[in-house]
């Protein structure tokens, strides 16, 4: 049970800096995506292609 206690504000400590990495990685990824469908639609005009959608990318709110 001492151990426990000893251990309890690292992993507190572990499980807070886990969100955040988490939440880095989110902003990330939501990064990627807009840029693969950005340069999608600007490869569908290239080729004389209407888009897909004709719904602009919105900007990142991070």
């Amino acid at each position: 049970m001492r151990r426990i206690i000893q251990f309890a504000p690292l992993l507190g400590l572990m499980a807070v800096s886990a969100c955040e990495t988490i939440q880095g990685a989110g902003r990330d990824l939501q990064t990627a995506g807009q840029a693969i469908t950005q340069q999608g639609y600007e490869s569908q005009s290239q080729m004389g292609q209407a888009p897909y959608s004709a719904a602009p990318v919105a900007p990142s709110p991070y």
